[in-house]
């Protein structure tokens, strides 16, 4: 601990440096009693004797924590980052979780499954759910995921036990290739006095088997709020329920694969669990932002396409790990929020590539979502040139995703150590140093500042991690740029960030340092992005020819290039 705030350097009294002693000593019991009240089950069972005294001195001084690790803002940086999101004083203790919310036992495939007529709802409004099971009776329970006591979910509401039946067989519609689920409402959810959120239904079919069917409970307003982007255009893509997604086939051949997809069928139980890819990409981040307090709104990437306002007043808006397929209107929806001041982060390593269009399906509006990869195959390029569907990048129209997010994708699939390179940022400054690596955390897909494509400048490089993909040496990068609305835009540049952020996570194999370190620079730069427009505190600084990334010069002309998602 640095405890240079007690006191004033060449002014310490012998008591003055006793008292020292005894908070430094304090502090350090209360930053390892704080991890053990964390998880209490593992240690509090075994306690005898002497280890009641333990238990009382850490209820005592486990207040001192945030004292001990004030962030930058507050006073020298910590030596050690905080081992986990430390919690601001005030925040009310969240409530008790709800234990054993996980599939236990996910069954055959197609045993129980289903889906729901919406991606996100607002407060209050019904939510038909569709459900198929070879069950004779099945029960819903729906969750809201995030930071609870002992669990990552609550319990919010439970059905009633409903019949059982198998629904109709899936309907793969030409010339597109997209499956529907051709199924009737099963039954109805009202959300009267649900918060905003993220939720999981679970159905449990009297057979053993389980699944998941996921819904965002947006927040009515976002004014002062980060709000986090659930990515359902790109779990969709990738959902390969009935055979069929934006990549694959039945058999194989990718030239059969959708050129549409609905969001009129379940996901697939297999990798997904029926919830998309928010188990994987998502709940970490969202456990770590409401543990740390953090002000935080709803909503998905469907909702940024159809509402120009989402983002009205709020403190930023953030992606998270695998948000790859962007329709014109979340392009231009987020570019504008970004130009009034809104924060911007991205916390993948693909963003912002797949070109998007929406289509209505009988279930109603944004329910078909259209990529046919291919500028000429899509009947668009006669009709509405800007909204055929080519990546954001090719021709004949090039609007790469970099005028966004700083960086570019190049690679995957690759995994990489981050390697640190700014140690004299503002925000990692007193958690890592320049060579330091944190294993593992560049993967599956990176993206790197690349000045062949339009970049905003200055623009700063955190992580400049070196690696080979695809036979070919390359860099990934995390980059950070500031603009003149006074707004801030971080790219992780890697896909594995959000792993890091919770525990056991495969991708560093659960390295403690790893973790302490990207836990402690997103709490830093969340905080700084709750307090408005980072870039009027924290301008960014280009080190780009320091770096020695080619076409960079020192102090370069300060350059926003202009979005160009509706100009030929």
């Amino acid at each position: 601990m640095n405890t240079a705030h007690f006191g004033h350097a060449g002014e310490d009294s012998g008591v003055t440096r006793g008292i020292r002693a005894a908070l430094a000593a304090l502090c350090a019991v209360a930053i390892l009693c704080r991890s053990l009240l964390i998880r209490p089950q593992s240690w509090l069972s075994g306690l005898r004797g002497n280890g009641y005294v333990l238990l009382g001195v850490c209820l005592l001084s486990v207040g001192l924590v945030t004292a001990c690790t004030a962030s930058p803002q507050d006073g020298p940086h910590p030596a050690t980052p905080p081992s986990s999101a430390p919690v601001p004083a005030g925040t009310p203790e969240p409530p008790a979780g709800t234990p054993g919310w996980q599939l236990g036992h996910p069954g055959p495939e197609h045993a129980i499954e289903g889906f729901a007529d919406h991606t996100s709802v607002l407060p209050g409004q019904d939510v038909h759910l569709f459900v198929s099971t070879t069950a004779a009776g099945y029960t819903v329970t729906a969750y809201r995921m995030g930071a609870y006591r002992d669990s990552d979910a609550l319990r919010v509401w439970q059905s009633a036990t409903e019949p059982g039946h198998r629904q109709a067989a899936p309907v793969v519609q030409a010339p597109t290739n997209t499956v529907i689920a051709p199924w009737q409402p099963s039954l109805t959810v009202p959300t009267t006095g649900w918060q905003p959120g993220d939720y999981l239904f679970r159905l449990d079919g009297d057979n053993g088997a389980q699944q998941f069917v996921p819904l965002t409970v947006r927040s009515p307003s976002n004014a002062g709020k980060i709000v986090v982007v659930n990515a359902v255009t790109t779990w969709q893509a990738y959902n390969r329920w009935g055979g069929y997604s934006l990549y694959s086939s039945p058999s194989g051949a990718k030239a059969q694969r959708s050129r549409a997809v609905s969001f009129d069928r379940p996901y697939q139980a297999k990798d997904m669990q029926g919830a998309g890819d928010f188990l994987f990409f998502e709940l970490p981040f969202l456990r770590f932002a409401e543990q740390a307090g953090l002000p935080l709104g709803y909503a998905t990437d469907a909702d940024l396409h159809a509402d120009p306002h989402l983002a009205d007043g709020a403190a930023a808006i953030v992606t998270l790990g695998h948000d790859e397929y962007w329709s014109t209107a979340m392009r231009q929806n987020v570019t504008a929020a970004r130009d009034r001041g809104v924060n911007v982060a991205f916390f993948g390593g693909n963003e912002i590539y797949r070109h998007i269009r929406f289509q209505p399906s009988p279930l109603g509006p944004d329910r078909i979502e259209v990529d046919y990869k291919s500028f000429a195959e899509d009947p668009a390029h006669l009709s509405d040139p800007l909204e055929a569907t080519p990546e954001w990048r090719s021709p004949p129209f090039p609007r790469p995703e970099s005028v966004l997010l700083g960086g570019f994708y190049h690679c995957n699939p690759v995994h990489a150590d981050l390697r640190v390179a700014a140690e004299d940022n503002w925000l990692l400054t007193g958690i890592v140093h320049n060579g330091q690596t944190l294993p593992g955390l560049v993967g599956n897909e990176y993206q790197r500042v690349d000045l062949a494509v339009p970049t905003p400048r200055p623009i700063d490089v955190l992580f400049h991690s070196p690696l080979t993909c695809g036979g070919r040496p390359d860099f990934a990068d995390t980059s950070y740029y500031t603009t003149p609305s006074g707004a801030a835009v971080f790219a992780a540049g890697t896909q594995y960030w959000i792993c890091a952020l919770g525990p056991g996570c495969d991708a560093d194999h659960d390295d403690r340092t790893a973790n302490q370190a990207i836990t402690a620079i997103t709490l830093r730069l969340l905080r700084a992005y709750a307090a408005g427009p980072t870039g009027r505190t924290h301008p960014a600084r280009d080190n780009l020819a320091a770096l020695t990334i080619p076409g960079a010069t020192p102090n370069p002309a300060a350059t926003l290039p202009p979005d160009n998602s509706t100009t030929r």
